[in-house]
C-alpha cells in the first residue's frame, strides 16, 4: 500500500519535471521549478493524509529491523563474554542443549515476579542451562547484593543459590541490614562476607557485566537472551518457554 501511494505521490510530482527538455531536468531546479514541486507534492499530502502515517510505520519497522541485525551482530561478536565466562553463576543442566541468559537486580520487582517463572520453566524442559548476570543498576543497597552473592559464589555454587533464592524471595527493598541477615540465614559467616564484599576481583567482574550490558544495549532489568533474542520484560512460564521452543526450532538460532 505505501509503496502504491509514494508511487503515485512521485508520479504527480514528476509532471512539473516532465515537460522540461532533457537537458534543463539534469541541471538543478530553479527556485520556481521548486516551489511548483512542492505545492504538488503537499497538495497530494492535504488530499491523502494516511500516507503519513504509512511512511511512519515504514521507518518504525525499518528502525527495528535494523536495531535486530545489530543486536545479532553484537551478540555473536560478544557471544564468549555472553555464555563462557567462568565467574558467571550458572544453573539448570549445564550440559543442555540451550542456555538462557538473565540480567538482574536484586531490587527489582520485576525480576523477583519472573524468578519463579524462569526456574519452574527451566526445570520442567530440563535441558536448559541458565547462565546469571549480576547487573546491580538500582542503586548502592543493589550493588551491595551482588557483592554478596558473588563472595558467596567465590566459595561454593551451592552458597551462591542459596544466597541468589534469599534475596531474589524477600518481598521488599532490600537494604544493608536485611541483605547480610538474608545472607546469614543462607549460612554465609556474616563477618567474614563483609571483609569480602569488596575484593578487586568481584569490583572487576561487576564492571565487565555493566560493559557487556552497554555494549548490547540493555538498560533494564529482567533481560532475557534466548538464542538470538533479547528480551527485556517479566516473563511468565509459558511465554518463556516459547522463547525457548523457538530457539530450538531455529527461528532464534542461538549465536556461537
Amino acid at each position: 500500500m505505501i509503496a502504491k501511494t509514494f508511487a503515485a505521490a512521485l508520479m504527480v510530482s514528476g509532471l512539473a519535471l516532465t515537460a522540461l527538455p532533457a537537458q534543463a531536468q539534469e541541471a538543478p531546479l530553479t527556485p520556481k521549478q521548486a516551489e511548483a514541486v512542492k505545492k504538488v507534492v503537499r497538495d497530494y499530502l492535504m488530499e491523502h493524509p494516511e500516507v503519513l502515517g504509512e511512511a511512519l510505520e515504514a521507518l518504525r519497522e525499518k528502525m527495528r529491523a535494523q536495531a535486530e541485525a545489530d543486536a545479532h551482530k553484537m551478540l555473536e561478536a560478544r557471544k564468549d563474554d555472553i555464555y563462557k565466562n567462568p565467574d558467571d553463576p550458572q544453573g539448570g543442566n549445564l550440559k543442555g542443549d540451550l542456555t538462557v541468559v538473565e540480567f538482574f537486580d536484586y531490587n527489582c520487582g520485576f525480576c523477583k515476579q519472573t524468578f519463579d517463572s524462569l526456574w519452574e520453566a527451566v526445570k520442567s524442559d530440563g535441558k536448559v542451562r541458565v547462565v546469571l548476570k549480576e547487573y546491580p543498576i538500582l542503586g548502592p543497597d543493589s550493588v551491595l547484593a551482588s557483592r554478596v552473592a558473588l563472595v558467596a559464589k567465590a566459595q561454593s555454587q551451592a552458597k551462591y543459590d542459596e544466597v541468589h533464592k534469599a534475596l531474589m524471595k524477600f518481598r521488599g527493598r532490600l537494604d544493608e541490614k536485611t541483605i547480610y541477615r538474608l545472607a546469614g540465614e543462607a549460612g554465609l559467616n556474616v563477618e567474614q562476607l563483609k571483609k569480602d564484599v569488596n575484593n578487586p576481583d568481584i569490583e572487576r567482574q561487576l564492571k565487565k557485566t555493566l560493559d557487556l550490558a552497554r555494549s548490547l544495549d540493555i538498560g533494564g532489568t529482567p533481560t532475557f537472551i534466548v538464542g538470538d533474542r533479547i528480551v527485556s520484560s517479566a516473563l511468565d512460564q509459558q511465554t518463556m518457554k516459547q522463547l525457548m521452543d523457538a530457539a530450538r526450532r531455529g527461528i532464534a538460532k542461538q549465536p556461537g
